[in-house]
């Protein structure tokens, strides 16, 4: 299966658009924000399919055949609906698809990486009412049920299979070698959720070159998030002037330059050389 494509400019623009007010309204929507990602990825994905995507999280959710209560048991009825009923889980080759970071595939492949099927879970848990929060564990995203100090953690990549103390210490040891600290356990909200979603959409890109359009778009919306790190700009700096847009990618240098003039000067004034030797291209 191809990678999809980006949106003509005027509607990406228009996606952009949106993806910003959502991403610093007061209550950012995590189901809104994914599907926005989507239409940026993806120029087949119009209203309608947007809105197809919301009206199937909504069914799901229906589906879920009461209200639990405690936190393990809306884990369980969670995995019983979507990991077992409906066949969610991810596999290995899950990794090499750009669809596995788009939810409106994820739904109806019902296949993806392990924070894309989190947002699942997490979508149709809280319209049935359920206390759920991603947890960003490092290398594998997962989802929380009830306070964190009496938290049931599940992985929707696995089905939805509740998670032990010593599952959740082996999966950050099998990713960091590190142990698990319990502030790795802290909730995500939606614009860390989203920003981990773009982090892995760039790390497919890096290593497809020729999809240099997909990596753009994903470091410009990373940009519109409120908080994202400084060097993002240099990112994007870059891929403009790798696709031949000079002018703007030197314009992009220069603006990067001038945040690290102030802590340091001989950096911006190796971002300043590059921006000039952009400039000469056009020459």
């Amino acid at each position: 299966m191809h990678a999809p494509y980006p949106p003509e400019p005027e509607r990406a623009a228009e996606v952009r658009r949106r993806f910003a007010d959502e991403a610093r309204s007061a209550r950012p929507d995590l189901a809104a924000l994914c599907l926005l990602v989507g239409a940026a990825a993806d120029g087949t994905l119009d209203e309608p399919g947007m809105d197809a995507a919301q009206i199937e999280l909504d069914r799901l959710a229906g589906q879920l055949p009461f209200a639990p209560g405690e936190p393990r048991s809306w884990a369980v009825a969670l995995a019983d609906l979507l990991g077992g009923r409906h066949g969610f889980h991810g596999t290995p080759a899950d990794y090499e698809r750009l669809q596995s970071s788009l939810l409106h595939e994820v739904l109806r492949r019902r296949r993806g990486l392990p924070i894309l099927l989190s947002v699942v879970w997490i979508e149709v848990a809280r319209r049935a009412g359920a206390p759920v929060y991603g947890v960003a564990l490092p290398g594998h995203f997962v989802v929380g049920f009830g306070p964190t100090d009496a938290q049931v953690l599940t992985d929707p990549f696995d089905g939805g299979r509740v998670l032990s103390g010593g599952d959740a210490q082996m999966l950050v040891a099998g990713a960091t070698g590190a142990p698990l600290d319990p502030s790795m356990l802290t909730p995500a909200d939606p614009v860390q959720v989203v920003l981990r979603i773009l982090n892995n959409v760039r790390a497919w890109a890096a290593a497809r070159p020729e999809r240099s359009d997909v990596a753009l778009w994903a470091v410009e919306l990373s940009l519109l998030l409120p908080s994202h790190p400084a060097r993002l700009r240099y990112e994007r700096a870059q891929l403009l002037v790798q696709r031949g847009d000079f002018l703007r990618g030197a314009a992009e240098l220069d603006a990067y330059a001038e945040v690290l003039s102030a802590v340091d000067e001989a950096a911006a004034d190796q971002m300043r050389g590059q921006a000039r030797a952009a400039r000469a291209m056009l020459n």
